[in-house]
């Protein structure tokens, strides 16, 4: 690096102003003379002034006696030294967390420093990635949890895949995927099977019971009654107690129907006198029966394996990837249930995550992490129809850490996501965002004192991230590592698709997809 000096001549709202000779890279580090040490600062901006180039320093923090220390105590006064960092100063900094053996990439400026991250405070604080589409998420979530898996062996990581990204059947069926064999368990969301009677009482009034139905209210206390004197019954059977409203014990849906049935239709005395419930309950009946009529929602609602209490130990055990084959990522594929059941199926697979180490007495020594693709799809900032959804991934935002569950959330619409999620997260890893409503929606997010590194994140190179908050010793520019394998979400190339593709398709075999509502 040239060693190029520039001065401080204004300082405004913990922002530097310097001017320097020359331009220095956006984003690339400077040090100030503070004694008895220097403060550490990375260019945000520049411009042509009078003197030559304005820069725009945001401080990140103080170097004394070769320490780093963020934040900055002493700010300097106008006329102060500004040099550029030298690659051999920058070291002992980025080196902080070397020994956890985990990085993303390099230091997009110094391409020979590798930027590490301290695993605990990624994954324990919760995370998300966000960028526009095509900026690279999806290689920096593969790259992400390929070298999550390679630092650390025993890791145990979830994965929503809603577009069939990092797990795919190729046109002769071979499964393919974004990690190495041996590493991940893929998981059709239909074969895995979350069942009904795992849901709560407030999920199911959610699923069979209209809101702005008047007979709402009567029909909610009579679920409440019935269910809890279904599960009653059953945990005599399994020999337990106590047994609450939302324990996970199966229940027979069909005997629930019957119950409300028989309750809609009582008459007494022969007939003659309605009974009190008498027709109350029809617009129940009428969405049960059309949930159960709904192949869609077969899964859920007519589980072929989990028809049993004793099924849940085999469910949990798949779902953390402690099934045979063990391994260190569960890919749960999102992309063949239909658009309108997969908050459902996210709201369960989200309490299931928190509810599995909830109630895990080694939960120190087993955490897991749910990393949730395209979030805003079913966590947004307002519940409507997703309201199940977001309270159960808020859930872990909120308390996750206290329990060994970690969430880490990828979306490219960031101010469509839930404030709540977003606002809990210890690390940004941003990549290219262009969207004025997406900057100054994180802007608010981030720690003050990095919100003004935002303005880089519409300059930033496909693969390029900047990344922010506990995970990395300072704010860091960050060339993403190639993933490998990389995930099947490349853009599709029209050129050679249209000079050589196919001369014709099979019509019919769409057409039955379709109807079957199948993506195989």
């Amino acid at each position: 690096m040239t060693n190029v000096s520039a001065r401080i001549v204004e300082i405004q709202s913990a922002r530097f102003q310097a001017v320097a000779p020359q331009a220095w890279t956006v984003g690339g580090y400077v040090l100030i003379d503070q004694p008895p040490g220097q403060i550490l600062a990375v260019v945000d901006r520049s411009a042509e002034a009078a003197e030559g180039v304005k820069l725009g320093l945001v401080p990140l923090g103080e170097i004394q006696d070769g320490k780093f220390q963020r934040g900055v105590r002493r700010y300097p006064a106008p006329g102060a030294q500004v040099r550029e960092a030298a690659a051999e100063e920058l070291q002992p900094v980025f080196a902080k967390y070397r020994s956890f053996g985990f990085a993303l990439g390099q230091v997009a400026n110094l391409h020979e420093q590798t930027a590490y991250f301290n695993p605990s405070a990624l994954f324990g604080r919760s995370f998300c990635i966000l960028g526009q589409s095509g900026s690279g998420k999806s290689w920096t979530v593969a790259s992400l949890l390929q070298q999550a898996v390679e630092a650390m062996p025993k890791a145990h990581i979830i994965l929503l895949d809603l577009h069939g990204e990092y797990c795919w059947r190729d046109a002769s069926g071979t499964l393919h995927s974004a990690f190495r064999e041996g590493t991940y368990r893929y998981i059709d969301a239909r074969a895995l099977e979350i069942p009904y009677w795992l849901m709560t009482y407030q999920e199911l009034v959610e699923l069979l019971i209209d809101p702005n139905d008047g007979n709402a209210s009567v029909q909610m206390a009579f679920l409440r009654e019935t269910l809890h004197a279904l599960k009653r019954k059953e945990a005599e059977r399994l020999e337990i107690g106590f047994v609450s409203i939302d324990a996970p014990i199966w229940f027979s849906l069909e005997e629930l129907y019957r119950e409300f049935k028989t309750a809609n239709e009582l008459r007494t005395d022969f007939g003659k006198t309605k009974g009190p419930l008498y027709g109350q309950f029809d617009q129940f009946l009428v969405k049960l029966q059309s949930r159960l009529s709904d192949a869609r929602y077969d899964f859920l609602l007519k589980p072929r394996q989990r028809n049993t209490s004793e099924s849940l130990a085999k469910l949990l055990r798949d779902f953390v990837g402690l099934g045979e084959p063990k391994c260190q990522i569960t890919v749960i594929d999102l992309s063949a249930v239909p658009f309108d059941v997969r908050p459902a199926v996210s709201a369960q697979v989200g309490r299931v995550a928190f509810e599995f180490n909830y109630w895990n007495p080694r939960r120190r020594e087993f955490p897991i992490v749910l990393v949730c693709e395209e979030a805003h799809a079913y966590i947004p900032r307002s519940g409507g129809r997703y309201e199940g959804t977001r309270r159960a991934m808020e859930r872990i935002a909120k308390e996750g850490r206290k329990y060994g569950v970690g969430l880490g959330v990828v979306s490219q619409r960031p101010h469509e996501l839930s404030e709540t999620v977003l606002s809990q997260c210890g690390t940004f890893i941003c990549l290219r965002l262009a969207n004025p409503d997406d900057q100054a929606y994180v802007r608010e997010l981030v720690p003050d004192a990095e919100s003004e590194l935002v303005d880089v994140l519409p300059a930033l190179g496909r693969g390029e991230a900047m990344v922010m908050g506990e995970a990395v010793p300072l704010p860091t520019r960050v060339q993403v590592r190639r993933p490998d394998p990389t995930p099947h979400s490349q853009d599709v190339n029209y050129h050679a698709a249209w000079c050589q593709g196919p001369e014709d398709l099979n019509i019919e075999a769409i057409a039955r997809r379709w109807q079957s509502q199948g993506r195989r």
